[in-house]
């Protein structure tokens, strides 16, 4: 009884979070500040892709390369492949369209997010600290306000999500290879300690070499599988965008699903606007804080119109899905192939792969999956720290930073031998409380974003491609790195 009553709460809390009030904030924000920024996710490409690869200003911090793919070791993990296929299930193939929408127009919201963690952040010995807990209370100057965002997500990342990445990791070596789940737990964690010891220096370094990897084996195989559907193209994506806008009959009667869980599911992935990636953001070394958020704005292309769609063209092409939504004759709509017997939405994928590689598919998703994951949970082990630093004003002793590090682990090992049903709702109400959080500060600090933006075109415009910032001459209080710089 106790159990069916805390289900059924947090299955409550959960809803009201993501709320239709919810998804229109964020589809709002990113609206906004893409008209207030001129659209600069499509005006700078040209600016993200050669700032990708800017080389560090000096010894300290990490390189823009590193940050950018911290952030998306962040960004990238289950909700690229379970998560695509959960939207799919759920609103039909037009959550594919949204979860498009909420990328392009989150890019602004990202973009805004990283800059302003890179004007204020703080310098942590050889270390740059930084994220929406230190931005809320030097820009808004609200205390209480910035302490609540930094322990919902201690909560969110340091306890509650780690288990859900870790389950998806042993549950999937489980199913291709017949791994126990409690070998990849220990396995998991050995990794991972090794990694989290060595600092936010040494977390980038790994992202630095494992993220280009992971993500462009997996865009390769749906390549690979788009080239052996290639008649087909067109048809998919008239099935998208016909289902996003009710046009299909089919799918008609799922539009506003559509739209929830491709947000819902966009957001989860491409954390646009959530507070996670801005604390990967104020690592990095750069000359001007609008140059780390261009970079960052490019990241969430990455993760949702490169993965995310690969992984979505995949499920479709092969029509390897169905939908939990019911026609009148009380029939699932959609498709699945009946010599897969039993599988279910979180076997999407595999099932796609698999219907074009039998002998490789299930493997290579679970290995595909092991890296998303893996780095994911890296990625949450130091938005912790980074909030846990915050709270202690960044002195924070050995023995708490040990403690946190060992609950860490131990989350991360008990979600890989437990289910993660209940963890996966918590873990979103976690996300969801975050997002509110962050998304409210950075509208309420809009003018101040906006100024470094106008500051940082007006200077490239000058032909400088490398512009420096100075708080100061911005009017900009309690920036003192940037003002020490100067």
């Amino acid at each position: 009884m106790v159990d069916n009553n805390f289900e059924n709460f947090v299955k409550i809390a959960s809803e009201l979070v993501w709320s239709d009030v919810f998804i229109y904030l964020c589809l709002l924000t990113g609206l906004y500040f893409s008209v207030r920024t001129g659209f600069l996710q499509l005006t700078y490409i040209k600016d993200m892709l050669r700032l990708l690869f800017q080389k560090k200003q000096s010894d300290e911090g990490i390189s823009s390369f590193q940050a950018f793919a911290l952030a998306i070791s962040g960004r990238v993990g289950t909700g690229n492949i379970i998560g695509v296929a959960t939207a799919i299930y759920m609103g039909g193939p037009g959550a594919i369209f949204w979860m498009w929408a909420i990328a392009f127009l989150g890019a602004a919201s990202a973009f805004v997010e990283s800059t302003l963690a890179q004007v204020f952040k703080q310098q942590v010995g050889d270390e740059f600290k930084g994220g929406p807990a230190y931005y809320i209370e030097k820009c808004l100057g609200v205390k209480w306000y910035a302490v609540l965002f930094a322990l919902i997500t201690i909560a969110s990342t340091g306890f509650l999500l780690p288990g859900v990445q870790s389950n998806a990791i042993a549950s999937s070596m489980h199913n291709a290879f017949e791994i126990p789940v409690a070998y990849t737990g220990i396995g998991v964690v050995v990794l991972l300690a090794v990694i989290i010891f060595g600092g936010v220096q040494r977390i980038g370094r790994v992202a630095e070499l494992v993220v280009p990897f992971m993500a462009g084996a997996y865009i390769l195989m749906a390549l690979v599988i788009i080239a052996l559907n290639y008649t087909q193209i067109l048809d998919v994506f008239g099935l998208i965008f016909s289902s996003a806008f009710s046009l299909n009959a089919t799918f008609g009667g799922v539009v506003g699903m559509a739209i929830a869980w491709g947000v819902k599911r966009g957001i989860y992935s491409n954390e646009a606007g959530q507070g996670t990636a801005p604390h990967a953001a104020a690592a990095a070394d750069v000359s001007h804080p609008a140059q780390q958020g261009l970079v960052q704005a490019f990241s969430v292309y990455v993760d949702t119109i490169f993965v995310c769609t690969a992984t979505g063209l995949m499920i479709l092409f092969t029509n390897q899905y169905n939908v939990g939504q019911f026609d009148g004759a009380g029939q699932l709509v959609g498709f699945i192939s009946e010599h897969i017997p039993g599988v279910n939405y979180t076997a999407f994928t595999q099932a796609a792969v698999s219907h074009h590689f039998p002998l490789i598919g299930n493997g290579f998703v679970a290995i595909a999956l092991f890296f998303f994951a893996f780095t994911t949970v890296m990625a949450y082990y130091y938005y912790a720290e980074t909030n846990l630093s915050y709270i202690f004003s960044n002195k924070v002793s050995p023995a708490v930073t040990w403690i946190l590090r060992i609950v860490f682990l131990a989350a991360v090992y008990y979600g890989s031998v437990k289910t993660a049903e209940i963890a996966w709702a918590i873990g979103d109400i976690g996300v969801g409380l975050m997002a509110y959080v962050n998304l409210i500060a950075i509208l309420l600090m809009s003018k101040t974003a906006l100024k470094v933006w106008q500051d940082y075109k007006v200077k490239r415009k000058r032909g400088d491609m490398n512009p420096t910032f100075s708080a100061k001459e911005l009017g900009i209080k309690n920036a003192e790195f940037w003002d020490k710089e100067k």
